[in-house]
């Protein structure tokens, strides 16, 4: 997905983030639904979508998919190796 594209959906973006919000999602951002729909829904586009499917996949976006994304995004930067995380470990077991 390129740069002149994104500013064409900016407007489906916008309209995501705020409802994302309205919903209490106050960290949800413009990146961050960006980056949620290309690893979720345009992983493997065997062809080019139309303008119109790509507003579509914007809009039909739930906040569960959204939470899911980030979830998984925090749960794969958490490093369990560094003494911080060890201290944790440790009080868990």
């Amino acid at each position: 997905m390129n740069e002149i594209l994104r500013k064409q959906l900016m407007p489906a973006l916008i309209s995501k983030v705020d409802e994302l919000k309205l919903l209490g999602y106050e960290q949800a951002t413009v990146d961050e639904v960006w980056n949620c729909l290309k690893s979720k829904k345009w992983k493997r586009l065997k062809e080019e979508k139309k303008l119109f499917e790509l507003v579509s996949d914007i809009l039909s976006l739930t906040a569960s998919d959204y939470m899911t994304y980030v979830t998984t995004k925090e749960q794969k930067k958490e490093n369990w190796f560094t003494e911080e995380g060890a201290a944790e470990l440790e009080q868990l077991f």
